[in-house]
């Protein structure tokens, strides 16, 4: 067991540094960019589809810091052309990127694809966030190359779920272009979720001049509980109607394994963290190295033509 980590003395200053938060507008994401924004970066973004919430956040976390230098980023996770608008304004608009907190995610709803086709799990909480880094590594590699204190991090929020209900081999595939209505909604689900345990050891592997690491932040009271269970299980269902708002913990609590990764040094490049700080958790499905290049492999064909 690490020591216990509070982030309002343990998180270095941020002075100089870019930091963007994907679904920064709600929950933990709200509550990891209220944090940074307490350690004065040069500039942080909240980046989410929706602008009321974001700007309702926005201004509670002025009125906490008022001098705090925060901007709104619009993007839709499951739009290719989206996110290639929100690079295209972010990267105009900054000269590195320190810290991406790869945050934002869905849960539940009725089976649907994306614009691309992929089912609408996979495509906003893997795919969507895989084409968001790939357009993003000319910030992160500058960053890199004239690091302020530690070098670029990127934080992938995963789950637990990525060890439970998966259909057969983990990821399937062969099916993921469709609406997948064979297949339970937390089946769904979960399998996002083992992808971005496996993607972020792939981009480890690839990019060893950041650290890339992804978290359980742990049962949440949020709105992806409170919101997400239409078209899950009915026990899924009682899990998140009663239990969550019982044992669950707030979004400070749960923001606390991200801002750990963003911000220690002990952080392992490639590896999957429960809070806080802790490691040895992940599933031995989300370790298979075959596994891991065979999403990267699929990853890089969906990205492939690409760019801004």
């Amino acid at each position: 067991m690490r020591a216990a980590f509070n982030p309002s003395t343990d998180i270095p200053s941020l002075v100089g540094k870019v930091v963007l938060v994907t679904g920064g507008n709600i929950g933990i994401g709200k509550a990891m960019a209220m944090e940074f924004a307490k350690h004065k970066p040069f500039q942080l973004w909240i980046a989410a589809r929706n602008t009321e919430t974001s700007n309702t956040a926005i201004s509670d976390i002025k009125s906490a810091v008022p001098d705090v230098n925060i901007k709104f980023l619009q993007v839709d996770l499951g739009s290719f052309d989206s996110i290639k608008k929100a690079v295209k304004t972010f990267s105009s608009s900054v000269s590195r990127l320190d810290i991406l907190i790869l945050n934002a995610g869905m849960m539940g709803g009725l089976p649907s694809t994306s614009g691309e086709g992929v089912e609408k799990h996979f495509s906003v909480n893997h795919l969507g966030h895989a084409l968001l880094f790939k357009l993003l590594v000319p910030l992160l590699d500058k960053a890199a190359d004239n690091p302020i204190g530690l070098e670029p991090r990127v934080c992938i929020t995963a789950s637990r779920g990525h060890k439970y209900s998966l259909p057969p081999g983990g990821i399937e595939f062969n099916t993921i272009k469709s609406k997948q209505e064979h297949i339970s909604g937390v089946s769904r689900y979960c399998q996002s979720k083992l992808a971005n345990v496996l993607y972020a050891r792939a981009l480890a592997k690839r990019y060893p001049k950041f650290t890339i690491a992804s978290i359980n932040p742990g049962d949440v009271k949020t709105s992806l509980f409170s919101t997400g269970s239409e078209g899950l299980s009915w026990v899924f269902r009682i899990f998140t109607m009663i239990a969550v708002p019982i044992i669950g913990m707030t979004p400070e609590g749960g923001a606390k394994n991200g801002l750990w990764v963003a911000s220690a040094k002990e952080v392992e490049s490639g590896e999957y963290y429960e809070p806080v700080g802790i490691s040895g958790k992940a599933s031995a499905l989300s370790q298979d190295v075959e596994l891991v290049e065979k999403l990267w492999q699929w990853t890089e064909k969906e990205l492939e033509g690409q760019h801004i």
